[in-house]
């Protein structure tokens, strides 16, 4: 663990590999599906180049969000408690728009973590996100080349939301399906409780880490 930590300090973001077994997978897979909501449906309507499913109170997904290994990255870039903020399942459809690269949560800078729990295979041909290793450092002067990660069904991208990074286009029409987790610092969950209704946030929030 000391070297997937000490690599989310310096590229702002990790691949846990193999992090899910089959068992679990085939679980994950069948709560997205049946989760699926149309975009128009949603309390803030959905853009239609994505597939989005509600899951979060599924037992195997609240499960893999308290994963040792998920938070023990989080508490170590974090360094206060913590809580789980949200979790939803998210897949591009075929032909999708490219995300820009972008920060998440600009307005709590240092304050969140997030983590992209891959259900299928992905890589360049469907559409798996890009990322620009250390990007996290404002000032750095680093000028990278973004790169696509790619891996197995099972990985798990843990990353600082600072760190630039976007969805690619999802060329071939495969499925590729993941769970986006979102936890944030505990001062934070008055602030977030008042949006759970929109963010369509049905799980217990209450549960503090660390």
């Amino acid at each position: 663990m000391d070297e997937n930590l000490n690599t989310l300090d310096s590229q702002g973001f990790v691949i846990l590999s193999s992090a899910i077994g089959a068992a679990w997978l085939d679980s994950l897979r069948a709560a997205f599906d049946a989760g699926v909501i149309p975009g128009a449906q949603w309390p803030v309507p959905r853009g239609h180049d994505w597939i989005h499913s509600q899951l979060d109170t599924d037992p195997v997904v609240q499960a893999t969000c308290r994963l040792p290994n998920l938070i023990a990255g989080v508490r170590h870039i974090l360094g206060v408690p913590f809580f789980l903020s949200q979790v939803e399942g998210r897949e591009p459809r075929a032909g999708n728009a490219p995300q820009p690269l972008h920060r998440d949560g600009a307005e709590s800078p240092g304050q969140l973590m997030a983590a992209m729990v891959w259900l299928d295979d992905y890589g360049p041909h469907n559409g798996a996100t890009r990322i620009i290793s250390g990007s996290h450092r404002h000032g750095s002067g680093q000028t990278v080349v973004a790169r696509i990660v790619e891996g197995s069904a099972g990985d798990i991208l843990l990353f600082d939301p600072e760190v630039l990074h976007g969805a690619t286009t999802n060329s071939s029409g495969g499925r590729r399906r993941s769970l986006l987790i979102s936890y944030a610092a505990a001062t934070l969950r008055e602030q977030y409780a008042r949006t759970e209704a929109l963010r369509n946030v049905r799980m217990d929030t209450s549960e503090i880490f660390g």
